[in-house]
């Protein structure tokens, strides 16, 4: 089992910028990638950014130049910073730990965007 815990969610004005925290604790030892995903209402949930545990990182298209994720390996956290936070960015922001076989989820950081 392994537990992830998000936080640094919030409101923020256009062009603001934001960064999230993802601190896994657990059974972490076999975990091959971590990222985040985002959920609008009515929409699927879809990929933001993803790092391996080789530090291979993958971006969305909407937000390459923009988002960065980045890892700490020390303290079991991952992390996205956001810059030039857009309104169509608002969405909950969900941590994930991919096992390969199976995936963890957190709880979901709210992030909204908005004058």
């Amino acid at each position: 089992q392994v537990q992830l815990v998000e936080s640094g969610g919030g409101l923020v004005q256009p062009g603001g910028s934001l960064r999230l925290s993802c601190a896994a604790s657990g059974s972490i030892f076999s975990i091959y990638a971590m990222g985040w995903y985002r959920q609008a209402p009515g929409k699927q949930r879809e990929l933001v950014a993803v790092i391996t545990n080789g530090g291979s990182t993958n971006y969305a298209d909407s937000v390459k130049g923009r988002f960065t994720i980045s890892r700490d390996n020390a303290k079991n956290t991952v992390y996205l910073q956001m810059n030039s936070l857009k309104p169509e960015d608002t969405a909950v922001y969900y941590c994930n730990a991919d096992f390969r076989t199976r995936n963890s989820w957190g709880q979901g950081t709210q992030v909204t965007v908005s004058s």
